[in-house]
C-alpha cells in the first residue's frame, strides 16, 4: 500500500522549476531521497505539505487527495527539518504538552515510550540537547500521534558518525512496525545502510524512483558507479540528467 502519491508535481521560481516529479512511498519502507544542494529536495517536501503552493501535481496520502483532506492527513504524518529549533529554554514536558493539544490521536503511552527508547529526560530544555538528541525529539514528538508516515529533510545533517549511526537504527526500528520514511539527505552513505528504495533528482528533473537494488545494479552493470555518491557525481559531470529526463 502506498501512503504518498505524487504525480506530476511542478513548481516554479525565479531561475529555478522543479518539473513533473512523481514518486510514491510504500507502508513500512524507508526512501532516500537525493539530489545535490539547490535539486530541488526541499522545494519537493514543502510542496507535497503546501509550506509553499504547487503550480501543478497530484498529492494523496492514505488514498485521499491532501487538498480535500489536509487536517485528517496531518494528524497521520509526522515532519521534521533537522532538531527542534522552538521552545529551546522550556522543558521538554512543556513542549510536549503544547504539542499533544494539536493531535487527536495523542498518546501519551507512545510518548513516554520513545521518550525512554531514545533516553530523553522530559525535565531537560530542547537548547539543553545535543544535536542527535534534539532530532530524537522531534522524532517523538510526530510519533507520540502515531504518525504513519515521516517526511525527515536533511535529519541527520550536522551529525557525528555515532549519533547518525543510532539514527539510522531508530529508523530501522521504526520501518519494522509499519512506520514508512521519507529521507532527504546529501549524506548518501546513510541509504545505502538502510533505504529500500530511492528518488534522485536533478536540476527539479526527475533521474529515478525505484527500489534501491535495482537502480544500484542498473547503475554497476553500465558503468555509472558502485556506490550513490559515485552515481551522483557520473551524472552531473556527465549532464547524464539530461538524457534521463527526456
Amino acid at each position: 500500500m502506498n501512503l504518498l502519491e505524487v504525480k506530476g508535481l511542478c513548481k516554479s521560481y525565479p531561475g529555478f522549476q522543479l518539473e513533473n516529479v512523481s514518486f510514491a512511498v510504500r507502508e513500512g519502507s524507508i526512501m532516500g531521497f537525493i539530489g545535490r544542494n539547490g535539486a530541488g529536495k526541499t522545494t519537493t517536501l514543502k510542496s507535497i505539505l503546501h509550506i509553499v503552493h504547487p503550480d501543478a501535481g497530484e498529492i494523496r496520502y492514505f488514498g485521499m487527495d491532501f487538498a480535500g483532506h489536509e487536517g485528517e492527513i496531518k494528524q497521520q504524518i509526522g515532519f521534521a527539518g533537522g532538531a527542534v529549533d522552538y521552545y529551546k529554554r522550556k522543558p521538554i514536558k512543556k513542549l510536549l504538552e503544547v504539542t499533544k493539544r494539536f493531535y487527536e490521536t495523542w498518546d501519551d503511552e507512545a510518548c513516554r515510550k520513545y521518550l525512554a527508547l531514545f533516553s530523553l529526560d522530559e525535565n531537560k530544555m530542547p537548547g539543553e540537547l545535543s544535536e542527535g538528541m534534539r532530532v530524537k525529539l522531534s522524532l517523538t514528538l510526530a510519533l507520540s500521534h502515531g504518525a504513519r508516515l515521516l517526511l525527515l529533510d536533511e535529519p541527520t545533517s550536522g551529525l557525528d558518525p555515532v549519533s547518525r549511526e543510532e539514527l539510522l537504527d531508530t529508523f530501522r526500528y521504526l520501518r519494522e512496525r509499519g512506520v514508512a520514511i521519507l529521507f532527504s539527505t546529501h549524506i548518501t552513505s546513510d541509504l545505502e545502510k538502510c533505504a529500500d528504495d530511492i528518488t534522485y533528482i536533478a536540476k527539479g528533473k526527475l533521474i529515478a524512483s525505484e527500489p534501491m537494488a535495482a537502480f544500484m545494479a542498473r547503475c554497476r552493470e553500465t558503468g555509472v558507479g558502485n556506490t550513490l555518491d559515485e552515481i551522483m557525481v557520473h551524472y552531473e559531470k556527465e549532464n547524464l540528467y539530461e538524457k534521463a529526463a527526456e
